[in-house]
């Protein structure tokens, strides 16, 4: 009988066979058997099947966001016990990052202030900031233990990080806004938030659209469907590359778009889903694009370029 030591509904995470994904482990849940019984089924989360898409290799359930695979057990292990808050990093420590909605397997190359390091992934060959709780140290599951083995005061008796919820979104946040309008879907624009409205509504205040007399910043009400936190800060791109996904500013907002063709000075043809335009751009109007998707961010295109 495969996977007796799993049931359904049991949370798991599960290693990629992807060359490019190769030791990515990313949660999952238990959803049932192949029909010969050799596998068992799991269900992902959308940051899984975002990553999916990019690879060419989307599998979507039709009425839901989730990716449906049948996996080997053998790629299968439980969730490890969650770090306790108090685990202190150091310089060459083998870790997992959570980046992309996976843990990533790195080596702290570098330790900052602020509680931040330096993660070099082998799989890109690019070294990356992360904070103390988007990591743990990197441990296998080997004949039902994990190794290097846990240690008095690894676990946590503290509940599990809080991510970012719609009731983080309280007066003075800082988000990103977009709108159904024609002409401007795929554009966010720079706000703040001055009012929590209700469950699911904001008044906003933009930090670069008018009114139209000019005199002040336009200010509106919005849902939650049409707001997002601001995207973090990202590896400096010193080039951007064919066909890569990117945000282009042009008038006050930042719009979603693809590189066309790249030219000298660096200059970049970006296309633009939305309108159908496509416009000229210097490096420096340009940023690598970010999804958010499950209350997590993801590159669309930078971070399996390799």
């Amino acid at each position: 009988m495969v996977g007796s030591n799993f049931k359904i509904g049991d949370e798991v995470e599960v290693t990629s066979p992807i060359h490019n994904m190769r030791g990515t482990l990313f949660p999952a849940k238990i959803i049932g058997k192949s029909r010969d019984k050799t596998k068992l089924k799991v269900e992902y989360n959308k940051v899984k099947a975002k990553i999916d898409g990019n690879l060419g290799r989307r599998k979507r359930h039709q009425q839901r966001n989730e990716v449906e695979e049948e996996v080997d057990v053998a790629l299968i292990r439980p969730l490890p016990p969650e770090e306790s808050k108090y685990c202190c990093f150091k310089l060459g420590d083998v870790v997992d990052a959570f980046f992309c909605g996976g843990w990533w397997e790195g080596v702290i190359t570098d330790v900052m202030k602020d509680s931040t390091f330096g993660i070099y992934f082998r799989f890109a060959k690019e070294e990356f900031e992360f904070e103390s709780e988007e990591l743990r140290l990197h441990r296998e599951w080997v004949k039902g233990s994990w190794l290097p083995p846990l240690q008095q005061g690894d676990v946590s008796t503290t509940e599990e990080p809080k991510l970012w919820m719609k009731e983080d979104f309280v007066q003075g946040t800082q988000v990103e806004i977009c709108t159904d309008e024609d002409g401007f879907q795929g554009a966010w624009f720079a706000a703040n938030i001055v009012k929590v409205m209700g469950k699911d509504k904001f008044l906003i205040r933009y930090k670069s659209i008018k009114t139209d007399d000019g005199k002040e910043f336009l200010t509106e009400e919005v849902d939650a469907q049409h707001i997002r936190p601001c995207p973090p800060e990202t590896v400096v791109v010193e080039s951007f590359s064919l066909n890569e996904e990117v945000d282009a500013f042009y008038n006050d907002g930042w719009w979603e778009g693809v590189i066309r063709k790249v030219l000298r000075g660096p200059r970049y043809r970006v296309y633009f889903k939305g309108t159908k335009d496509e416009l000229l751009f210097e490096h420096s109007d340009l940023r690598p694009r970010q999804d958010w998707i499950d209350r997590t961010w993801v590159m669309a295109s930078q971070a399996l370029k390799h």
